[in-house]
């Protein structure tokens, strides 16, 4: 309970908070997160932008891996993580929120003001005509267009990607896009490839508005995120950290709760919003 009571004054101090969350926010949903405690991968290393694009066997493997591991995003539900947050959105704690996460879970649980940093994966888009079509449509496609195709998952990976066998992998079709037959992608950010500018600089701009910045579930080891909590430092504002392991901003933290984001949160909320 200390921890709660830790985070719940640092809240309660800080009205007006923007959010940073990461994985850790949606591993108890069911969504598997990417690094262990001390910051190092657990799974093999996802995709990157270049090989994807590059690649017509990367693509089918993706596709493959994504088709078979979809339904457990779509089914997932948010967790106490989220709940608490919205809640705290609710009762004038938390002006926004921005995830790194592509779940939609904080929209799930009725957080109003979130920022999709890295995009959703339930849409995707052609790289060529840029249309844009929902996931479980391209799942109706990929469903049509493999009826016979069958594979063994041997685990989940962050982001609905299944563990497949190459030889699975190797008779899967991937249907290009139906407007301009160009190449299909999550409308999500892959590794290796850049944020959207007005993205960024719309996070920038909330965050300097905000009273501080509270990270939740999130190691910070990719700059995407780990930029908004250098800038928040720079300009002096209050940064708390909430995250089972070390981070790489843990050296610019004011303060620095260690443990589980779904169990220290609801107290905190449970503090605040009586």
């Amino acid at each position: 309970m200390e921890a709660a009571q830790r985070l719940s004054r640092f809240i309660a101090s800080h009205r007006g908070l923007t959010v940073l969350s990461g994985a850790g926010c949606s591993t108890e949903s069911g969504i598997p997160d990417y690094r262990d405690d001390d910051g190092n991968w657990k799974h093999r290393q996802p995709m990157r932008y270049a090989a994807f694009v590059g690649d017509v066997a990367n693509r089918r493997r993706y596709w493959a891996q994504s088709y078979s591991g979809w339904q457990r995003v779509a089914t997932a539900k948010p967790n106490p993580a989220h709940l608490a947050l919205t809640r705290l959105e609710r009762g004038g704690y938390v002006s926004s929120v921005v995830t790194q996460n592509v779940d939609q879970l904080h929209q799930q649980a009725g957080s109003r003001n979130v920022i999709d940093l890295h995009g959703v994966l339930h849409r995707v888009c052609c790289l060529s005509c840029s249309s844009v079509v929902p996931r479980d449509a391209l799942q109706t496609r990929l469903h049509e267009a493999n009826p016979r195709w069958r594979a063994t998952v041997a685990g989940h990976a962050p982001d609905g990607d299944a563990r497949l066998s190459r030889q699975d992998v190797a008779s899967f079709v991937v249907p290009d896009c139906a407007e301009c037959g160009g190449i299909l992608k999550p409308d999500v950010v892959f590794f290796g490839e850049s944020v959207p500018k007005d993205r960024v600089r719309e996070v920038h701009r909330r965050v300097q508005k905000s009273d501080a910045l509270l990270v939740v579930g999130s190691s910070l080891m990719v700059f995407s995120g780990l930029r908004f909590v250098q800038s928040a430092s720079k300009s002096g504002k209050p940064i708390a950290i909430v995250n089972r392991g070390v981070t790489r901003a843990d050296e610019l933290a004011t303060q620095k709760i260690s443990g589980n984001c779904t169990d220290i949160l609801p107290k905190a909320a449970a503090l605040l919003c009586c």
